[in-house]
């Protein structure tokens, strides 16, 4: 029995995942991990939200929420979506949990206290309106490259220089517009340039993909001191006298969380110490699934930190990185329409539909892609027309001309049965090597190996005991499909694995068992079941009409004069009361301060909102010279202006205006 610690890259808590996520870090661990259970290891399956980072500051200063509410929000959003697809993670946590902030300091002082980490005085971009250094993802200005006025801080998005912020030329605030300057920040920085031979030493002997190899070793020979740290008020802090207002960097302290959250899986089981019967045991097997665009990070980085510090924590030994995962043709992308949206796609589908699709052209060596019509075809000439086919046919016949019950296996047929062993022993090989394709090719080649004996033996034309003999040696094939689909199709492999009569759960059996485990004759065995339905041509266009439909312009509004504009009176107001108004979903009563006096104002912006307090205290911008309007009976005296956009509503803000300044 091996001791199995099995991680997957931590999601970060800025967004709702894809299925083009789900292909790189998440199936293929599941996967791996629901069939080392099954050979009877003792494994345990972490993962976790991350939810440090500039890119989450930013995003919830858009919306109006704090960062805690807004990586609370997407923690949830995650954790139901691995719960949807049937994840089987032994823990999932946060890096926002208090226990995370104590394992990277320890990091932290282990490498100061061992060299590794010295303090520098930098050059950063500093906001003198807003009175704060900003990151990249704040900055905008013109690039150095090409000229481009609106590039970003890190990278031009029209000729694709990648460059440092403080090479922006007249850089600026990407929230307020206000011109930014060079100002000296303290930092501290990891030296990786001193674990260079160390990591070479040890990346040499791994017998990974060779790109992850080739990759991860060009990172190593150009490596150099890197900052950890950042001026933020959202992160771990620097646990250091005169670094106040320093947090770590995202990329310093989500490895860590692996740590922290296997920590918090203890504390939770009742056994505070039991952490380190994985992360310390030189004989657990470390596999971490990741996406290519990680490799850096663990391949390099985080083995160079570990290196670094004082504990006894385990190195990776098994790194399945896999290439991307693109939808018809084009990465995923909300923001230009093009994905999927998974609410309706579980309506219409099930989570082992979109398992099995994705593990049958999983991107294991190079990008592959999901397309519609591809899932159609898996969906109905593999799971439906072989998988399906096989096990609704040899139930139906036992049901009618064997009373339902297991026969008797008067005589194996030993080519069949070396067949299926053969089978058995690649798909296991497969799953073991990470070869998640293979092992979804194979299992289909089970199925149809099934059909192909049922049809070549012709049970309804053969003696009673011929017949017993053909559907008992096809029924162990069944038996040995749901085993051998269960890492990847596990819903469906457990109504099978009922339907061939056991009361126990299949995941609470071994491999060896079942591979070696003959059907008890005489089981009365349940009506079977339809596994899966056929996915029809008008549902799978409508899918694809979805995609390639044009995109919606804005419509044409008339034009008005500068007059009419003038009339309008907009005045800054501030947020003292809100509630939702009663039977409506939409429309939320605010009590607004604009100066002068204070307004009652109906709003139709709470349908996507689920917390309200945010809003309390906000600075908006109010309509205060329109009519007086009755809305669902209540009286409103004023019109909030908001943005729209594909994430749903968002509100102005402001820093030093003052209730019933005029908006112009």
């Amino acid at each position: 029995m091996e001791k199995i610690l099995i991680t997957s890259a931590l999601p970060y808590a800025n967004g709702p995942l894809h299925f083009g996520h789900i292909a790189g870090a998440y199936l293929p661990g599941d996967c791996y991990a629901r069939f080392k259970r099954l050979q009877g290891n003792d494994v345990l399956y972490i993962c976790g939200s991350d939810e440090h980072g500039v890119a989450i500051t930013l995003s919830a200063e858009m919306v109006g929420k704090t960062p805690k509410q807004h990586v609370d929000h997407f923690h949830q959003i995650l954790k139901d979506f691995f719960t949807q697809l049937e994840f089987s993670f032994d823990h999932y946590s946060r890096t926002t949990w208090p226990g995370h902030v104590e394992t990277t300091t320890q990091y932290f002082q282990d490498l100061l206290s061992n060299g590794f980490i010295e303090e520098r005085v930098t050059q950063q971009l500093y906001s003198e309106k807003d009175k704060k250094f900003l990151a990249d993802r704040y900055v905008v200005g013109t690039c150095p490259k090409c000229g481009y006025a609106e590039a970003r801080g890190d990278e031009c998005q029209k000729c694709g220089a990648s460059y440092e912020a403080t090479d922006l030329i007249h850089p600026r605030s990407k929230l307020t517009n206000s011109p930014l300057i060079l100002k000296p920040t303290k930092h501290w920085f990891l030296l990786f340039d001193r674990f260079k031979d160390q990591l070479t030493a040890w990346i040499t002997k791994k017998e990974w993909k060779p790109n992850v190899v080739k990759f991860a070793q060009n990172y190593i020979d150009d490596l150099r001191a890197r900052a950890i740290t950042r001026d933020s008020e959202w992160g771990i802090p620097v646990p250091l006298p005169g670094a106040e207002g320093k947090v770590f960097y995202v990329w310093f302290d989500a490895p860590i969380g692996y740590i922290s959250a296997t920590k918090e899986w203890a504390q939770k089981k009742g056994a505070p110490e039991a952490w380190k019967d994985y992360w310390c045991d030189p004989k657990t097997k470390l596999v971490q699934f990741i996406g290519k665009d990680n490799i850096p990070f663990h391949a390099v980085f985080f083995p160079a930190m570990t290196m670094g510090q004082k504990q006894p924590y385990k190195l990776v030994d098994e790194l399945p990185a896999n290439e991307f995962y693109n939808l018809e043709g084009k990465q995923f992308s909300k923001s230009e329409g093009w994905y999927i949206d998974l609410a309706t796609f579980f309506q219409k589908f099930t989570p082992d539909q979109i398992r099995y699709t994705i593990a049958a052209n999983a991107p294991e060596n190079q990008d592959s892609e999901f397309t519609w019509k591809d899932f159609q075809r898996r969906c109905n000439s593999e799971l439906l027309g072989k998988y399906g086919n096989l096990i609704n046919r040899t139930l139906v016949f036992t049901a009618t001309h064997l009373q339902g019950k297991v026969p008797p296996l008067h005589a194996p047929d030993a080519e069949f049965t070396a067949q299926m062993q053969s089978l058995m022993q690649q798909i296991a090989e497969a799953y073991d090597t990470f070869h998640l394709r293979k092992a979804s090719q194979l299992i289909m080649e089970l199925a149809h190996a099934g059909n192909v004996y049922f049809d070549a033996k012709k049970p309804w034309k053969a003696t009673p005991e011929e017949q017993q003999t053909i559907i008992a040696n096809t029924l162990k094939c069944i038996q040995l499909l749901a085993l051998a689909s269960y890492p990847i199709i596990p819903a469906t492999a457990e109504k099978v694995w009922h339907m061939l009569g056991y009361s126990q759960p299949l995941r609470t059996k071994t491999w060896k068992d079942i591979v070696h485990e003959p059907l008890h004759a005489g089981t009365t065995l349940p009506a079977p079941q339809i596994l899966f339905q056929k996915v029809e041509d008008e549902v799978i266009n409508m899918e694809i009409a979805k995609l390639e439909a044009p995109k919606v312009e804005a419509p044409k509004t008339p034009t008005v004069t500068i007059d009419e504009v003038r009339k309008m009176e907009m005045r800054v107001g501030q947020i003292l009361t809100v509630e939702r108004v009663p039977k409506s979903k939409k429309l939320l009563k605010f009590s607004i301060d604009i100066g002068t006096e204070t307004r009652q104002v109906v709003s139709g912006i709470g349908e996507k909102m689920d917390d309200l307090t945010f809003l309390i205290g906000r600075k908006v911008i109010v309509i205060t010279n329109l009519p007086t309007a009755t809305i669902m009976g209540v009286e409103s005296q004023g019109m909030l202006l908001v943005a729209s956009n594909a994430e749903g509503l968002e509100l102005p803000d402001f820093k030093l205006a003052k209730p019933g300044d005029i908006v112009s």
